[in-house]
């Protein structure tokens, strides 16, 4: 059997259509469709059977997709394992989000650049879900992702995982909203905090439905749902939509505010967003991967 066709066959284990399969990894569904019907002609055994206008694996498809995980991940595994010991050299592939690439991932580079010149790291910009997408794909080696601790990304089977850091979110709002909410009396959970600015149009990200999600669960648990009615994926426009008296949004808690906004903590329950390193299993042990991981770690 063709690792390659495996890898059809486990992409479609985990996306479910031969559409998405296709978009996943560059190619077309008539490609995917030949490549899984090769692999049931070698295998012996029907791996696809009809389900409405698609179509689903069988108990035999779901089975050796399980086993092409195993296999695939060793795969991967024997190759690094040939030279485990080589001074770290290659391109090594990273997408993730801005602020992940721009506070762990450029002191790594710089670093880099004087203690292992051979390896060449190329960066691309992306949210979590494309940065993802682009690692199961194996169009990049490494993803930089995030969730918050209200809405955890769920992710799926063939990633190795890292934790790195989180941080603590609070809701930006206008300076002097702030000042007059300060005056007024009763504690303040992040229930009422929402509920103070009900009335405020909200702010979501445009690439990224975690922020959405948050919004909509304290939202609820103060009895309204936030009117969304701006997206922005750069902070910096949060801030300007917030300056303008535009709506109300979710910012860091340890970003230094600009004058005329002030950052509301957020408690019971408590906003935080949590970041990760991703490779795909049998990878980590690549030496430029293992190296960029470890200083991850350190990180």
């Amino acid at each position: 059997m063709e690792t390659r066709r495996l890898h059809y066959l486990l992409e479609l284990s985990r996306l479910g259509s031969m559409r998405a399969v296709a978009e996943s990894m560059g190619t077309t569904t008539s490609t995917v469709s030949q490549q899984i019907a090769q692999l049931a002609k070698e295998s012996g055994a029907q791996l696809l059977e009809p389900d409405g206008r698609g179509v689903r694996l069988t108990p035999a498809g779901r089975r050796l997709a399980q086993h092409a995980e195993v296999i695939l991940a060793a795969v991967d595994a024997a190759r690094l394992d040939l030279d485990p010991g080589s001074e770290p050299s290659g391109t090594l592939r990273v997408a993730g989000f801005a602020s992940a690439i721009r506070l762990t991932l450029m002191p790594i580079i710089r670093e880099l650049a004087d203690l292992h010149p051979r390896v060449r790291i190329v960066v691309f910009e992306h949210e979590p879900a494309e940065a993802l997408k682009q690692l199961v794909a194996d169009d990049v080696d490494l993803a930089l992702s995030y969730d918050y601790n209200l809405a955890p990304d769920q992710l799926g089977s063939g990633l190795e995982t890292l934790p790195l850091w989180s941080t603590e979110w609070g809701l930006g709002v206008p300076g002097a909203a702030a000042e007059r909410l300060a005056g007024q009396p009763g504690p303040r959970d992040a229930a009422a905090v929402f509920a103070a600015f009900q009335e405020q149009d909200w702010i979501g990200n445009s690439r990224n439905g975690a922020d959405e999600t948050v919004l909509r669960i304290i939202g609820s648990m103060a009895g309204f749902a936030p009117a969304l009615r701006h997206q922005a994926d750069s902070l910096d426009l949060v801030e300007d939509l917030i300056l303008a008296g535009l709506g109300v949004g979710l910012l860091p808690v340890d970003r230094p505010p600009r004058d005329g906004i002030a950052i509301l903590p957020l408690r019971n329950p408590e906003v935080r967003l949590r970041s990760y390193a991703h490779c795909r299993s049998g990878r980590s042990a690549w030496p430029a991967l293992a190296l960029v991981l470890e200083r991850l770690r350190q990180a």
